[in-house]
């Protein structure tokens, strides 16, 4: 659940950013221009999106090392 909820906020973010973008071509290069910027970046952003909220939701891989120096110090003296 954690995952969908934060790619639809990086989506969100990413449509708002593409639609902004698009805009500020619109008024610089003409409605063609911003029609395929805006595409472009829109799609962009699914996959950009999927991809942060992946690694955002990534579960924290353990140290070994970390783990087995606990251990040896919780055995205490052999």
């Amino acid at each position: 659940m954690q995952l969908i909820i934060y790619y639809v906020v990086f989506m969100i973010s990413g449509d708002f950013a593409a639609y902004f973008i698009g805009l500020f071509v619109e008024y610089e290069w003409g409605s063609h221009a911003s029609l395929i910027v805006f595409l472009a970046l829109y799609f962009g952003f699914l996959w950009v999106s999927w991809v942060l909220a992946v690694w955002a939701t990534e579960p924290k891989k353990a140290n070994p090392a970390a783990s087995n120096e606990q251990d040896a110090g919780s055995a205490g003296p052999n």
